[in-house]
């Protein structure tokens, strides 16, 4: 691949919309260690950074992510433990990176145009909405090489019910963008000329809102999911109790009974 080609790319809007888009066409967009690391840093970056209110994850080419570069994996074969450490560090990186993604203070959408096999249907169902062309498939195939997608089931499983996820795991066998819709895996399937655009939509309206109140829900949408019921309406409870403390909850009921457009702070 020529030097000089970027594989991530990476464009803000004046609008608050950081678009992350994978560019590693020789490869299928693969989530090799540098390409994980380059996501891992950008997202990082984002999170602390109180002008991007929300981040798409797109792709160029006809492959959104292929998973795993399998001639890496292949290659720390040579090394003196037979890939031993190499693997573990590579899907613990790739568990912190889908995490990262969950615990970023931003929504994280992605933009799917094209296949995403394996850690790449991985990366699309870590995303908090997933918008794809009608064109689209989706895999976890890893059983048919011989290798469980253990990690991707981490992602799918907390996405579909148990049945739709086994059959994807167990078979290895491709759904299209209607049969991810079904599931849940996706929220939506646009076509693909519309696609960029769609999204765009989406991710400006969100940017439009108050980032705490959009943070704060965030945070506790994922937190709540973890807890019995009792424990998830108590934690919820004072979620609620200190949002609405906050100035831009304030600034929001006023602004609905005074029938006039609320003047975010995001505080």
């Amino acid at each position: 691949m020529d030097e000089d080609i970027k594989i991530l790319i990476k464009e803000q809007s004046d609008k608050g919309v950081l678009r992350l888009v994978m560019n590693n066409l020789d490869y299928k967009n693969a989530l090799s260690n540098e390409m994980i690391g380059m996501l891992m840093n950008e997202i990082q970056d984002a999170s602390s950074d109180k002008s991007i209110k929300v981040i798409v994850l797109a792709a160029k080419g006809n492959v959104f992510c292929s998973g795993h570069d399998l001639k890496e994996i292949t290659a720390a074969r040579e090394h003196k433990d037979s890939g031993e450490e190499f693997y573990l560090d590579l899907f613990n990186s790739c568990s912190a990176l889908m995490q990262l993604i969950v615990n970023a203070p931003q929504p994280v959408i992605a933009e799917v145009d094209g296949v995403a096999t394996a850690a790449g249907c991985q990366l699309v169902a870590s995303c908090d909405l997933a918008i794809a062309s009608s064109e689209s498939r989706f895999a976890t195939p890893g059983v048919n090489l011989g290798l469980f997608c253990s990690t991707p089931m981490v992602a799918l499983s907390r996405n579909v019910n148990k049945k739709n996820a086994m059959e994807m795991l167990l078979t290895g066998d491709f759904i299209d963008a209607s049969k991810a819709k079904e599931i849940g895996l996706i929220n939506n399937l646009i076509q693909k000329e519309e696609l960029t655009l769609e999204v765009t939509k989406l991710a400006e309206k969100i940017a439009s809102k108050s980032s705490m109140t959009v943070s704060t829900g965030k945070q506790a949408f994922y937190a709540q999911a973890e807890m019995d019921l009792s424990a998830a309406y108590k934690y919820t409870s004072k979620t609620m109790k200190d949002n609405l403390l906050k100035h831009d909850a304030k600034e929001g009921i006023n602004a609905f009974i005074e029938k006039r457009s609320p003047d975010w702070k995001d505080k």
